[in-house]
């Protein structure tokens, strides 16, 4: 909880001290990702042309505290702001010469509830071994919670990935076949901010 309430308040002050052309470019790329852009395309356009036509101090001010309200409500709602400043890159598929670049193995889980992922020096295969085990050991524990969805494993997949940036680029494994990462591939162009917020803790 420390943790997240930091983070919140790290964002705040970034929100403040940060140029509003910045602010403004981060926030529509971050909305662009969303079902909530149609709800404020018109709002972005019209901070654009303003700060474009006006110079004035005041007038930055007044689009910068609208920017800052604006993502403060977004946050409240549970979105992760700080995500429209990474991008998911999907880059076809890799061997193990690939280590020699800086790329580390995955494997990735996706569940009707969430993404689970283990990434290390092992094979593929031993990582999916080793990440079964860590999934089932989550759905025995609850078992007894009636409330809480029971996970369900709907698709594995056996990846390469490196940071870069702010880019996550994640490659095909030989383990990964092309037909499971084409569909990978699909789902990360149709949701990039569920995978972006799910690979968060991915280093």
């Amino acid at each position: 909880m420390a943790e997240k309430k930091a983070g919140r308040l790290s964002d705040i002050l970034s929100d403040r001290f940060s140029d509003v052309w910045k602010l403004l470019s981060e926030t529509t790329v971050f909305l662009s990702r969303t079902k909530e852009f149609g709800a404020h395309e018109q709002q972005l356009r019209t901070w654009r042309a303003d700060l474009s036509a006006n110079r004035d101090p005041e007038a930055a001010q007044r689009i910068r505290s609208e920017l800052t309200a604006l993502r403060k409500s977004l946050r409240l709602q549970g979105y992760d702001l700080s995500l429209g400043r990474q991008n998911l890159i999907i880059d076809g598929f890799r061997n193990d010469a690939c280590l020699g670049e800086g790329f580390r193995r995955v494997v990735i889980f996706i569940s009707n509830t969430t993404l689970f992922f283990l990434a290390g020096e092992e094979n593929h295969i031993a990582l999916a071994e080793f990440l079964e085990k860590q999934v089932e050991a989550e759905i025995n524990a609850r078992k007894d919670r009636t409330e809480v969805r029971r996970i369900q494993i709907l698709d594995r997949h056996y990846l390469w990935y490196r940071r870069q940036g702010q880019d996550l680029i994640l490659s095909g494994s030989d383990t990964e076949t092309k037909e499971d990462f084409t569909r990978f591939s699909a789902m990360c162009d149709a949701n990039p901010l569920l995978f972006l917020k799910g690979l968060k803790g991915l280093r």
